[in-house]
């Protein structure tokens, strides 16, 4: 059992709280049982699993299947959990993965996809993943100013479908915008001052969403390629809804025209 604070392995691993260590040392960290469990359900690979021993005992199907997919297991002092892990009160496991760098086919396939420009609170990009795969979304893009999609808060609060939307970063997301285009896909743009409310759109098409910084909004350039416009009608005195909220009234708005549900409509 891993009980020292200075054992390389548990300094490498809080290193990683840190998007530059994560960067450097391409990993990041996956924690609590939930994550394992959905990491382990699509055999996600795991370059460590961390565990207490009482842990351990709670899970031992799970602590099996999480040793078979991975490269290195070890139990640790819940000292040491405690130290490796991001969250004030672990439940007693944290592993680490290889970072990836996704590419998300740009496809004729594509029926509804998001993208999101400059998006930097990891709990709005985390619920956004969350919702669009609740959603039946087929894609996710980010700017590459973007959080980074490994960000440990970004994973706990996507709620595990982390693992499960097709989602990258994009370092030219005008390019990929322009090439689903090309293939007939709308590129649909929230914006304050639009004149069409999002429910006026036509989602039955396939469509690209765009969402933008939390305070700033899209950027100009973005929102000029757009092919249709939309609003969220806000009471006065409101400014704006949180992009989490804005990217779920729009993805089900789009998912109810697309199953031809009146508004309101149960099931």
């Amino acid at each position: 059992m891993l009980t020292s604070l200075q054992n390389p392995l548990v300094k490498q691993m809080r290193k990683l709280h840190r998007a530059k260590e994560r960067r450097e040392q391409g990993l990041f960290l996956l924690e609590g049982t939930h994550l394992l469990e959905e990491a382990c359900a699509v055999d996600f690979p795991l370059a460590v699993v961390c565990c207490t021993l009482e842990w351990q005992d709670r899970h031992a199907e799970l602590w099996e299947r999480a040793r078979q997919g991975s490269g290195r297991v070890e139990l640790v002092s819940a000292e040491v959990l405690e130290a490796i892990a991001t969250t004030v009160q672990p439940d007693g496991v944290v592993a680490t993965a290889e970072r990836r760098s996704p590419h998300l086919p740009l496809s004729s396939n594509i029926s509804l996809a998001i993208a999101l420009e400059t998006l930097q609170d990891p709990g709005n990009l985390g619920t956004v993943i969350r919702t669009a795969a609740a959603a039946g979304v087929d894609g996710l893009w980010v700017s590459a100013d973007s959080v980074d999609l490994d960000h440990p808060k970004v994973l706990r609060a996507s709620a595990g479908q982390w693992f499960r939307l097709p989602m990258a970063t994009s370092k030219d997301l005008q390019a990929e915008i322009l090439q689903l285009q090309s293939q007939g896909v709308q590129v649909v743009a929230t914006l304050p001052t639009a004149e069409l409310t999002y429910w006026q759109a036509d989602f039955e098409r396939p469509t690209l969403v765009l969402l933008g910084n939390e305070g700033a909004g899209l950027s100009e350039s973005l929102t000029a390629m757009a092919n249709v416009q939309i609003k969220i009608p806000l009471a006065a005195g409101v400014e704006s809804l949180n992009v989490a909220i804005a990217a779920a009234l729009i993805l089900y708005e789009a998912r109810r025209q697309r199953e031809g549900k009146e508004p309101g409509a149960r099931g």
